[in-house]
């Protein structure tokens, strides 16, 4: 099979005047250039017109400084993630030209700001449109102050996309609502000077090189994947969360920090995250619904707590939001590589996968209840994309959620039996328990092995039945796990299988390779552990299944292998470089790979 094929931009044509209906933006330069504000602006305006948006960016992991980039996707259809190429760059130095370049759109339009000179040559191909356009010494000269620079890149980018000047200035003075009226106005006069230069480049108000499209007026979020899981925590009962301020998990400790205090609940910023999950611990032992959350290098050092808490049989929630390790590795940058972490271990918990922002708030709440229900411990594995990239959403229903509060035993029905056995054998390894304090629930929690009554003990007909008796609770709940999404041709000989942040790249690349004549359909799953059925029979039913991961090792094929899959009709498809797959990245090595066959 002899098959080509090359990024698509976005949306549109390459005519004169290019219409959009998909477009995906760079805002780029050095960190505190507001490359964060520029998209952010655009994304008001493009959320106005009914598109379904998708934020992302690059920064460095430091306070101040090194490169910074904001991405945008606007587009009619939702789209999950960003697409092949870059339609439009703002670029406040050489540095963002030059790692734009190679993603630029071959009829991209490219904004530079010359006021230190000419944007570097023989980077950026001739057919791409460069407006040259001294922003910074515009905005020191003019108005006093270089970062204003953001709001003259503003409004030169709103004639460059036929936004109507006074849509846009409205959409700027929204953003800056909270402001001191004249704080605002000096905004407003940087926009202007921005709309002005605009002029004087040969982009006159109405006669634009670029339209966009209107979508449908309905009504969105626009969520990242931590906020989601926190609000969905919030709203499944959960009142105390306690965390450690790491990179990318930081944002659930602040939206809750913010918020729980409202509904009688506490979020704790501890002094590392050893301290945490021990809070976390206490917390859950009183009945409160708890969780703790860290990323790789803290999730490591939670795992002594994590472990007491499947041996002690104690409900929490863990969320681990990975990044490029090991140790501290790069703390901004995406990799799927906990999943070894978060599986070790002989003892019982689940691992959930959410597929995306949306999903994040629907499996939070999952496994709150979950982790009542197995009296142990239930790990959400998000990445550094899902968890900080932004997407509209539809608005989330709460009138449908409820409380389970698994085998928790009332002060009644304590008063009726004749003895209280926290750790009773059962049949399927989940014991009624009482919240500490309740009369006649009194018990021993310790991290040694202990028999029925909580007493420790080594005896070893008595471990055995322990050890037993914990593992039935992972398949007391086994098919009521969370299943995979799925897209495509069902009876397609190839397949997809990744998770989390992968799963809209494997969607748009499906699309892309069905164009080519290859056939395919994908599985995300959103159980990681225990690996389930649907999994290992979607690789048995196809001839060759491509395994897409970031990492380096190739963990979710490792896991799935283990789980029962046959490892000969797996290809891994790994990337580990810090940078997210594009569609194009799978198309051309599914092809080349097809095509070798």
């Amino acid at each position: 099979m002899n098959v080509a094929i090359k990024p698509e931009p976005s949306g549109g044509q390459a005519a004169a005047r290019r219409h959009f209906s998909d477009i995906n933006v760079m805002v780029a330069g050095q960190g505190g250039d507001g490359s964060l504000t520029i998209a952010s602006l655009l994304s008001a305006l493009f959320a106005h017109r009914g598109f379904h948006l998708y934020s992302t960016s690059n920064i460095a992991s430091r306070i101040k400084g090194g490169h910074a980039a904001a991405y945008l996707r606007a587009s009619v259809k939702p789209s999950g993630c960003m697409g092949d190429v870059i339609d439009l760059l703002v670029a406040f130095d050489d540095e963002a030209v030059e790692i734009a370049a190679p993603a630029m759109a071959p009829d991209g339009i490219v904004v530079f700001d010359s006021s230190k000179g000419p944007p570097p040559t023989g980077v950026l191909a001739d057919t791409i449109r460069v407006f040259e356009i001294p922003i910074g010494r515009l905005a020191v000269r003019d108005l006093r102050r270089d970062l204003l620079k953001n709001c003259i890149g503003f409004g030169v980018v709103t004639r460059i996309l036929g936004i109507d000047d006074k849509d846009a200035e409205g959409s700027l003075r929204h953003r800056f609502r909270r402001i001191p009226e004249a704080a605002m106005e000096t905004n407003i006069d940087a926009f202007r000077l921005g709309l002005a230069n605009a002029d004087e480049n040969g982009l006159p108000a109405g006669d634009s090189p670029w339209t966009v499209d209107e979508g449908g007026r309905e009504e969105h979020l626009m969520i990242s994947g931590n906020e989601a899981f926190s609000f969905g925590f919030l709203v499944a009962g959960g009142r105390f969360y306690a965390g450690y301020p790491i990179t990318p998990a930081t944002e659930i400790l602040t939206w809750l920090e913010r918020r729980l205090p409202q509904f009688g609940g506490i979020a704790m910023q501890a002094e590392d995250e050893l301290s945490a999950i021990n809070l976390a611990i206490g917390a859950a032992m009183t009945g409160v619904r708890a969780m703790a959350g860290s990323s790789g290098p803290g999730f490591v050092l939670m795992q002594e707590g994590v472990s007491q808490l499947g041996s002690a049989e104690i409900p929490l929630v863990v969320v681990d939001c990975q990044r490029a390790g090991p140790s501290t590795g790069m703390p901004t940058k995406v990799e799927q590589n906990d999943i070894g972490t978060m599986i070790s271990g002989d003892y019982p918990r689940v691992v959930l996968a959410p597929a995306d922002q949306g999903d994040c708030f629907e499996m939070s709440i999952f496994a709150t209840n979950l982790a009542q229900r197995i009296q142990g411990p239930v790990i959400a594995a998000l990445d550094r994309a899902l968890s900080q990239d932004s997407t509209t959403v539809k608005p989330f229903d709460l009138s449908g959620v409820e409380l389970d509060t698994g085998k928790r035993l009332t002060p009644d029905e304590i008063a009726g039996l004749k003895e209280y056995r926290r750790y009773l054998i059962t049949d399927d390894g989940v014991s009624p328990w009482a919240v500490p304090g309740t009369p006649g629930g009194e018990n021993l929690v310790t991290g040694n092995e202990r028999n029925e009554w909580g007493l420790v003990s080594a005896e070893p007909k008595n471990r055995k039945r322990m050890v037993e008796k914990r593992a039935r609770k992972i398949e007391s709940v086994r098919g009521d796990l969370p299943k995979g999404k799925r897209w495509g041709d069902a009876d397609a000989a190839i397949g997809l299988l990744g998770f989390g942040t992968v799963g809209a790249v494997m969607e748009r690349a499906a699309e892309r390779l069905a164009k080519a004549g290859v056939e395919v359909q994908i599985l995300q799953p959103r159980t990681l552990w225990p690996v389930l059925d649907e999994t290992v029979e979607f690789i048995r039913a196809r001839r060759r299944v491509y395994v897409i991961e970031h990492n380096a090792i190739g963990q979710l094929a490792h896991l799935v292998s283990g789980g029962g899959a046959p490892k000969e009709r797996m290809v891994s498809i790994l990337k580990f470089d810090g940078t997210p797959f594009r569609a194009v990245d799978l198309v051309d090595f599914i092809l080349e790979q097809e095509a070798s066959l």
